[in-house]
Order: C-alpha cells, then structure tokens, then sequence
C-alpha cells in the first residue's frame, strides 16, 4: 500500500475532485464525513494506511473547529503539503457553503426553509452502514490489545453517558501513558491538554450588527469550540440570541437546521447566519472567521504528528486518543441510528446499505445518493 511519504504522487486535480465531491455527497455530520474519507483514501485509493489515517483523526480531536473539516485539510497537507492542505479544504466546505447561500436566499426572500425531509429520509440510514463499515476497519487497526478494546468500550459508555467529549479524549490519553510509561511521566502527558478551551466562555456584549463584529466573533468560535454541531447551538445561543440579540430564537433553529441537513461541514450554519443577518458579504466573512481557524491550527499541529508518534510518551497519548476518538464516532453512531431508523423502510434501507458494502464495496458517495433519491420517492409516495 502506497505510503504518505510521497505526497508529490497526489495531483492537486486529485484533491479537488474528491474533497469537492465528499462536499456535495457527505452528508449525516462528522462522523459519516470521515467514514467516507477513510473510505476513499484508506480503501480505495490507497493514498495512506490506516495508521496514518488514525494518527491524523486523533490529532484532529485534540484541536478545536470542525473535526471532518480539518481531517479533509491534514490529508491534503499529508498528500501535497501546503498546495494541499488549501485545495482540500476549500473544496470540501465550498459546496455545502453554495449550498447553504442558497437556501438562505430563498429563506430570506420567501420566510420559510425548502422541504429536506425526504432526502434525509433516505441517507440517514444509509450513513448508518457507511459509518459502521468504516469503524470496523479502524477498529481492527486501533484496538491491537485487549486493554486497548476495554478502554474503547469505557469511553463508549462514559460518551454515551453524556460526559464531554474532550475529557474522555484526554482521559483515554492519559490512561494509556500511566499504564505504559509509568505515574512519574504523567505531567509530560498532562502537558497535551488542549487549553484553548479554557478560553470558550464568552465575553460578549449587547451590540449593534456589522461585518467586523460579525467576522470576529465568528473567528472566535472557529479558534475556541470543540464538539458537534449540537454544542455549536448552545455556543450561538448565549452570544447571538441572547447577548448580541441579533438573532431570534427560531431563526438559530433554522440556521442549526440548514447545517445539520446538507451535506459538507455543519459549520456552513456560520454561513445561513451571516446571510440571514447582513447578505452575501456578511456570509462570506462569517463563513471565512469560522472555517480559518481550521486551517491555522491544522498547519500548526500537522507536521508534529510524526514527531508525536516518535515519541514515547506522547505516541502512548495518541493511542489512547485513537480509541477514545472511534469510541466517539460510535457513540455517534449509535444517537444516529435511534434518529434514522424509524420504520420499516428505514430499516430495510440499512440493512440494505451495509449488505452492498459488504458484497460489492461501491464508492459511499453513490450509496448515499441512493439513499436520497430513494427517500424523495418515497416521501412523495406516502
């Protein structure tokens, strides 16, 4: 299998192909986005081994902003250093920030949202196959040991129990270097504590709208948030309802809605708020404060992954964090499946979709499309 360290062999054309097709076709939030990442590039394109694809998702969790953003931005950086890292990621957010603009022109001109349910009738249980197949094969890939498997299944549970998702990635870190390296090594482990989000309370006040205010409060929730596009909601809540009172109440919902259902990063809601509030200008500098961030932090901790795994200590962290992570993902999974399969269609529609990957491994995008045009039809049908 081709390795990562030659990334000259990835054309740029490449990349934008397939990050611009993950963009339209990846729906169902961050956890489906890396299923089929890892399904392009792991599987089927061989770009790197699944060690590698790991190491970079549990770099991508000790980072705050959008997980399956930076995940496209450090296999573009991993394939052609720093023309890829760009390339990547503005191709994967860029059609669902297209996406969002228009269905924020059409929410602003008409007061309503465009009917969805019956796409998301179809792909959620399909994403559900998408996702498991691919936890499987990260899993055989992390889960090397017994204690490795136990660990993955008390973070499954301690998620699922409603702890925060950064303390069950650090405590996952944490464990393992104490069970390999020793108690005495421990303040070294401590040292990789993401502190910026001890900076997420926030400090806004009451003001009047504009494009500068608006680019940086959106630059400060790309730089301080880590977590689903459920906590994005209770971070946009404090500040743009109830301190900044730019927003109502049901208009958040609706933008939080617009993220959730199209596909590509749910941070295109920064996107549907700017243009709600101030235009197509106001949605590209929100849309760029939010998405920035991302690509900063990703140039940053990058090229210290292999450094990371060099070193004892801290490769003992990333491990740990690689179990915890897919834990997270299955957690996910799991709220998920509750949500998609309700009925019997649904249900067919995913046991359906994890028999075709199984037999046939067909390229998820086109699976996912299935799933979509087969839930219009029957949404239309009923």
């Amino acid at each position: 299998m081709p390795s990562s360290a030659a990334p000259e062999r990835t054309r740029l054309r490449e990349l934008a192909w397939l990050f611009g097709k993950l963009g339209f076709t990846a729906f169902g939030g961050p956890a489906a986005h890396i299923a089929m990442m890892e399904d392009e590039v792991v599987r089927r394109r061989g770009w790197m081994s699944r060690e590698r694809f790991l190491d970079l998702l549990g770099a991508t969790n000790l980072i705050p902003g959008p997980n399956s953003t930076e995940m496209a931005i450090h296999i573009g950086h991993d394939r052609r250093r720093w023309a890829g890292l760009v390339v990547a990621g503005v191709c994967f957010i860029l059609p669902a920030v297209l996406i969002v603009t228009a269905i924020a022109w059409a929410y602003v001109r008409f007061g309503t949202l465009p009917e969805l349910a019956g796409v998301l009738y179809g792909v959620k249980p399909v994403i559900i196959a998408v996702v498991v197949q691919a936890l499987y094969g990260l899993g055989i890939t992390a889960l090397r040991t017994w204690f490795l498997g136990a660990l993955a299944v008390a973070a499954l549970a301690a998620s699922l129990a409603g702890v925060n998702e950064l303390i069950v990635l650090v405590a996952a870190g944490l464990v393992v270097v104490m069970v390999r390296v020793g108690r005495d090594r421990r303040a070294r482990a401590a040292s990789w504590l993401p502190l910026p989000l001890l900076g997420a309370t926030s400090t806004a006040t009451a003001t009047a709208f504009g494009l500068w205010p608006l680019f940086l409060f959106f630059l400060k929730v790309g730089s301080v948030l880590f977590g689903s596009g459920y906590v994005l909601l209770a971070f946009l809540r404090g500040d743009l309802v109830e301190r900044l009172h730019w927003l109502t109440e049901s208009q958040l919902l609706d933008a939080i809605a617009v993220g959730q259902v199209t596909p590509g990063p749910v941070f295109t809601t920064a996107t549907f708020v700017g243009y709600v509030l101030g235009g197509p200008s106001a949605a590209a500098l929100a849309t760029l404060g939010i998405f920035l961030p991302a690509f900063v932090f990703v140039a940053i901790s990058g090229p210290l992954v292999p450094r990371i795994r060099a070193s004892k200590t801290a490769s003992a962290v990333l491990d740990g964090v690689n179990v915890a992570s897919l834990a997270l993902m299955a957690a996910v999974t799991i709220q998920l499946g509750r949500a998609a399969v309700v009925d019997v269609p649904t249900a067919i529609l995913a046991v359906a979709g994890a028999a075709i990957l199984i037999k046939w491994k067909p390229n998820s995008a086109w699976l996912v499309l299935g799933g979509a045009v087969v839930g219009v039809v029957l949404a239309y049908v009923q």
